[in-house]
C-alpha cells in the first residue's frame, strides 16, 4: 500500500476526530505511523488500522473504508486538481480511472498497485463499475465514488450487486448520479 493512502487516512481521521484518536488507532493497531507519500507499506498495516477503528467505534470495517474514501476524495481533488478540472460531472471523471488517472498514479508512485475497473453506462446518470483487485477494498472504491460525487455536487447511490467478499470473482457496483437540486 502506498504511503499516500496512510497520509490521507491520518488527515481524514485527525480532521474529523483529532490527533488523539489517530494516536489511539496507531497504538491499538501496532502500526508505525511514520509514513512517506512515496513509501510502500504492507497492506496488512492498513487492515490493522481499519480493524482498530472498527473496534473503537463499533462501525463495520467496510463502513470505515467507505467513510475514509468519501472524505479523502476532496483532499485528492485539492492535491491533484488537474484530474478533476477537465470534468463537470462524476461519470466522465470516473471513466478516466484506467486510461488516465491510474497510469499517472503509477508514474508518481512507482510500484503502486491500482485496481482494475471496467464500465458500462446505462441510462442518464447510470454507471455500472466492475472492480477487480487482489486487495479486495471495494468499500474504499465505493467511498471514493461517493466522494467524487460530492466534489461534483451530485447525489449518488450505489448498489453492490456482486462482491469478492461474498465469493464473486469481481465486485459489481451499480451507480446512479443526480445533480444536487435536480
Amino acid at each position: 500500500m502506498k504511503g499516500i493512502i496512510f497520509i490521507l487516512l491520518e488527515k481524514v481521521v485527525t480532521e474529523a476526530h483529532g490527533e488523539d484518536t489517530w494516536d489511539a488507532l496507531l497504538e491499538k493497531s501496532g502500526a508505525s505511523g511514520a509514513y512517506s507519500s512515496l513509501g510502500s507499506y504492507p497492506d496488512e498495516e492498513l487492515a490493522r488500522i481499519v480493524t482498530a477503528a472498527s473496534a473503537l467505534t463499533g462501525m463495520a470495517e467496510a463502513d470505515i473504508l467507505r467513510w475514509f474514501g468519501r472524505k479523502a476524495m476532496p483532499l485528492l481533488r485539492d492535491k491533484y486538481g488537474a484530474f478533476f478540472d477537465r470534468h463537470n460531472a462524476t461519470i466522465p471523471f470516473i471513466l478516466t480511472l484506467n486510461e488516465i488517472i491510474h497510469p499517472e498514479v503509477r508514474k508518481v508512485y512507482p510500484g503502486a498497485e491500482a485496481p482494475d475497473f471496467s464500465f458500462s453506462q446505462g441510462g442518464p446518470g447510470e454507471l455500472e463499475m466492475v472492480y477487480r483487485s487482489r486487495k479486495r477494498m471495494c468499500a474504499l472504491a465505493e467511498g471514493l465514488v461517493l466522494g467524487a460525487a460530492d466534489v461534483f455536487k451530485e447525489g449518488a447511490a450505489i448498489d453492490h450487486l456482486r462482491c469478492m467478499h461474498r465469493g464473486d470473482e469481481a465486485c459489481v457496483l451499480a451507480c446512479r448520479f443526480v445533480p444536487k437540486g435536480a
